[in-house]
């Protein structure tokens, strides 16, 4: 937050970031509907931003009224003096709640507040378990750095997580008491200094190169296993469209325009206009006159189900490059060698898009306009595996 006065600026910190695209520069205000990293909301953000500029406003009055031009120094101190009476009062009165109690609080604001989805609250809840099961009476105080050091050893040995899962659930808890301290629940700030040494490598981008792409496209379903078109056919949409499952899942026929499709992602509120081309064209063209429940264009099962069936799918295609994904468990490497149709998801589909458009010389800003996709950090993992599809290519001369 900047404030000028009197020929001086004073800039302090507001304790959040969000991302550029999603920032109203002339309403000096986070977009309505978006989110920052943090899953904390424009209205939550812009509530607080709304607050300090209120605060600072009644400052400067203050001043105005003793007719007195303040210095820098005093702005400050007038301005986190107006802030932090309310914090210490907040916490004489929330001492006595316990660590379950605020964490259920946690869950139930903070998942109004940020219209959480069941798997974000199931995610919590196995964060809840987690806890009880490492210490059933476990304390704000318990949670310094010797009692983090021992949480993460309890997910390695006794719940035998990986390390990029272990960085998940601090990540997790972190935000709990982070919201914790900020309410006033919580007095114990060790874990906004707790960082762990996880040794960790990328994920492994699993995709469908366009070799395997036509493959999975054109194989010959057998007789009794029919049931597996539908499936392939949503899949395949996916990899031309770079929707997500769940975007698929709640397309309409009123998202449907003559050359592009027009929608609102769910997990991120973005609006999306993503042109069509002859792959997509032809599989809207195939259910056209089929009616689906609530007006849906595709015939699109469960998640779950529709991840068993692509499996079985790619391996009847022979989809079966070997992958190797490495991961670590403390300071053990492991490797796993899989074959790929054992590691085919749904959202696969969106990867394989993204892959194969970028491989294909489609800019990654254009790529990014039809994913949603804010910054070019998100955007790495797949612009260096196009990178080197574009560099094997380049070998083919050299068999002339």
């Amino acid at each position: 937050m900047r404030v000028i006065f009197a020929g001086k600026r004073i800039e302090l910190t507001t304790g959040y970031r969000i991302d550029v695209a999603k920032w109203d520069s002339a309403k000096e205000r986070v977009k309505n509907g978006s989110t920052n990293k943090l899953d904390q909301s424009a209205s939550e953000i812009n509530s607080d931003l709304l607050r300090y500029y209120t605060e600072m406003q009644e400052v400067f009055k203050e001043f105005e009224v003793q007719n007195k031009i303040p210095t820098i120094d005093e702005v400050k101190e007038a301005f986190n003096a107006r802030l932090n009476p309310i914090v210490e009062e907040d916490k004489l009165e929330k001492t006595t709640v316990s660590f379950k109690e605020a964490f259920n609080e946690f869950v139930k604001e903070c998942g109004k507040q940020n219209n959480w989805t069941n798997s974000t609250y199931e995610k919590f809840s196995a964060v809840k378990n987690h806890l009880k099961s490492f210490k059933s009476d476990v304390t704000f105080e318990y949670l310094d750095e010797n009692g983090l050091n021992n949480y993460v050893d309890f997910l390695r040995t006794s719940k035998d997580m990986r390390n990029s899962t272990i960085g998940k659930q601090l990540g997790f808890l972190k935000w709990f008491l982070r919201w914790s301290f900020k309410k006033g629940y919580n007095s114990n700030s060790a874990y906004d200094t707790f960082k762990p040494k996880l040794k960790n490598t990328s994920k492994k981008v699993i995709f469908l190169t366009w070799d395997e792409l036509t493959k999975f496209r054109e194989f010959q379903i057998p007789e009794q296993k029919q049931y597996l078109e539908r499936v392939r056919d949503v899949f395949l949409f996916c990899c031309f469209t770079g929707l997500r499952y769940s975007d698929v899942f709640n397309l309409r026929r009123s998202d449907i325009k003559e050359d592009h499709i027009e929608v609102t992602t769910v997990k991120t509120a973005d609006s999306l206009i993503i042109e069509l081309n002859n792959h997509s064209k032809a599989i809207l063209e195939k259910y056209k006159n089929i009616a689906f429940q609530e007006q849906k264009v595709l015939p699109v099962i469960s998640n779950q189900r529709m991840n068993t069936y692509l499996k079985e799918l790619a391996e009847l295609a022979e989809i079966n490059e070997p992958v190797r994904e490495t991961y670590y468990k403390g300071n053990e490497r492991i490797d796993v060698v899989t074959p790929k149709y054992a590691l085919l998801s749904t959202h696969a589909a969106r990867r394989t898009f993204i892959c194969n458009a970028l491989s294909l010389g489609i800019p990654a800003n254009v790529v990014m306009k039809w994913t949603g996709h804010s910054d070019y950090k998100a955007m790495k993992p797949y612009i260096d595996i196009a990178d080197n599809i574009k560099a094997n290519a380049m070998s083919k001369f050299n068999q002339l």
